[in-house]
């Protein structure tokens, strides 16, 4: 889902470096990543991982044997992970390993430069490779085929990380940050000078007044992802009914147990919100199956709630 590796190799390619990238582009069966993930590999260091184990080993030492030799620029490798590399996932995985350096500009360019989705197409051809930048995904040869009769590998980008932004600087804010740091999403973190009560030492959330933490909630694109947690209750409303009433949102997810919501549901329909919108409410926050209340595993549930809701559907 995210796009940090075409903005590192394109930075590479303009500088004229040479950078070989490796790519699932198939996986049978259980395998350590999915079809997309990738590698990009310098001669001394590489960004990324495909699942680590011998796997990643056969990925780099490949990578850096092409990096080796001027004259070729891809090479597709069928890997079944038990019987030839003793891993016990058992699947099958097909790289893509190819060279990306000022050549390739002419892809990765207009690449870098999408802000909506696109397919990320390889054609195979007389023993070539070609990419180009499409509109919709092509058909996609399967894994299964041989090697020598692939034609074409398309996969979907998405350039811009899903936007989450939560309110609150409290245990929750604080461990939320922290849980969806490395994670793909692009962390709004505003809070209210309220917050910052101990616990929120050495904060890194904006803070904002009450009031301009309501107005921001006008201020973010369309699809944007909420989560709101602050100090008071009164403000946990707020910020609810501005999310509710400007209706294009991605996710609004309140902080508080069935009674709370209860509490709300009956002031946003005395407020005229209608039970449509508020069936688009989540409170309590996070995957069922978690029960506790500490913030740690608060933030562990929101983040798997996000990440199942936000995951692309072929992958």
């Amino acid at each position: 889902m995210t796009t940090a590796w075409l903005t590192e190799a394109l930075a590479s390619a303009r500088r004229g470096e040479a950078l070989a990238m490796v790519t699932v582009v198939g996986a049978q069966g259980s395998t350590p990543r999915e079809i997309g993930a990738r590698m990009l590999v310098w001669p001394d260091r590489f960004t990324g991982t495909i699942g680590g184990g011998s796997l990643e080993r056969q990925g780099l030492d490949q990578a850096r044997r092409l990096l080796s030799q001027a004259e070729r620029r891809h090479a597709l490798q069928d890997y079944p992970l038990g019987p030839l590399l003793g891993q016990c996932c058992g699947g099958h995985v097909r790289l893509l390993v190819e060279r990306v350096d000022a050549q390739s500009l002419r892809w990765l360019e207009p690449a870098a430069a999408a802000t909506a989705p696109f397919a990320l197409t390889t054609r195979f051809e007389d023993g070539g490779m070609t990419r180009a930048i499409e509109a919709e995904v092509s058909s996609s040869d399967s894994p299964r085929i041989p090697i020598p009769e692939v034609r074409c590998v398309s996969e979907l980008i998405r350039p811009t990380l899903p936007r989450l932004v939560i309110f609150g600087a409290g245990h929750v804010g604080q461990a939320v940050a922290r849980a969806f740091a490395p994670l793909p999403f692009h962390l709004d973190w505003l809070a209210s000078r309220e917050d910052l009560r101990p616990e929120a030492s050495g904060t890194r959330a904006t803070i904002l007044a009450e009031d301009e933490l309501v107005e921001a909630v006008e201020a973010v694109p369309a699809d944007t992802l909420f989560a709101i947690f602050t100090h008071s209750h009164d403000l946990d409303y707020r910020l609810t009914r501005a999310v509710l009433a400007r209706g294009d949102f991605g996710y609004l997810g309140l902080i508080g147990s069935r009674t709370k919501r209860a509490r709300f549901e009956s002031r946003l329909r005395a407020d005229g919100v209608a039970d449509a919108e508020l069936a688009r409410l989540t409170c309590p926050i996070g995957i069922a199956e978690l029960k506790s209340k500490a913030p740690a595993v608060i933030a562990v549930a929101l983040a798997a709630e996000l990440l199942k809701l936000t995951e692309d559907p072929a992958e």
